[in-house]
């Protein structure tokens, strides 16, 4: 999905007059086309089987409203489908004040890891769910020798992930849990993107930043403020490696769902493809 056909199922959704949908201004495009129009953001999934996950970020958000965590909040309870786009709708946040650090997040993990369960269920994070859709997305862009590499290797770490012994004790997590992911506005960090929120090990959301400051570059302070914030180091734990290596696998699939019609998320899929086959960690990811 490319901004021209989001802007075109933002229009036919009918949550914005014309105008305004015409004019909407385009703050991300991944999963999901992301615009901000007047007071409100709008969201619209790449497909129809994103579905029943939008609709699921909308529960998450309410109940996280009733338990007063600080989190972007829902202009409407459900989700559209619109031309075969899921479409949510959300206020919008005030400008930040500055941009979101690691212990920012940290301060947002402790409180969402100190929840009970919602009322309703909340699915296990299934980080490597997506491997195979973002790989068949990918199609003849990429080696079917790289696409059948990370199939392997999905379904190896998935056994793995599976016979862990947590350190903490499982409940609600973020699931994507990087400061990307907080907005700082006046009234201090807010979570924004509760799309995967799950229900599983704590120790995924810990590991993310544990993978970011050994392959995307996050200075060791950074890290140590949020290990210090958050108040303990993920990288203690003895399955730290394997919940990181799930994640590189999915990071590394995710990629790929963009390479059919962007260069550099070819050449950066191909960039961290070459360093898990040949076990290189030290080899620096870029974000996309």
């Amino acid at each position: 999905m490319d901004e021209a056909r989001a802007r075109d199922v933002l229009a036919t959704a009918g949550v914005l007059p014309v105008p305004a949908a015409r004019d909407a201004r385009l703050l991300a495009l991944g999963e999901n086309a992301v615009f901000a129009a007047g007071g409100l953001v709008v969201k619209v999934g790449r497909d129809a089987e994103l579905l029943p996950r939008a609709e699921r970020e909308l529960a998450v958000a309410g109940w996280l409203a009733e338990a007063g965590v600080p989190a972007v909040r829902a202009a409407e309870p459900k989700p559209l489908l619109a031309d075969g786009h899921p479409v949510t709708v959300w206020h919008r946040l005030p400008d930040p004040v500055r941009p979101a650090e690691p212990r920012d997040l940290a301060g947002l993990l402790r409180v969402v890891h100190a929840l009970p369960s919602p009322p309703f269920a909340l699915p296990p994070r299934d980080l490597l769910g997506g491997v195979e859709r973002w790989l068949r997305l990918a199609g003849e862009a990429i080696d079917p020798e790289d696409a059948a590499y990370l199939r392997a290797r999905r379904d190896g770490f998935a056994a793995q992930a599976a016979a862990l012994t947590p350190r903490l004790t499982p409940g609600p997590i973020h699931g994507d849990a990087l400061p990307r992911n907080v907005h700082v506005g006046p009234d201090g960090p807010v979570l924004v993107d509760l799309e995967t929120f799950s229900a599983d090990l704590r120790e995924h959301d810990l590991v993310v930043m544990a993978l970011s400051r050994d392959r995307y570059g996050l200075p060791a302070d950074a890290y140590d403020a949020f290990t210090e914030a958050y108040g303990w180091d993920v990288r203690e734990w003895e399955g730290c490696a394997v919940l990181r290596g799930a994640r590189e696998t999915a990071s590394c699939a995710w990629v790929a769902q963009h390479a059919p019609s962007n260069p550099k998320a070819l050449a950066e899929f191909e960039r961290r493809v070459a360093s898990l086959r040949d076990g290189d960690a030290t080899v620096r990811w870029y974000p996309f």
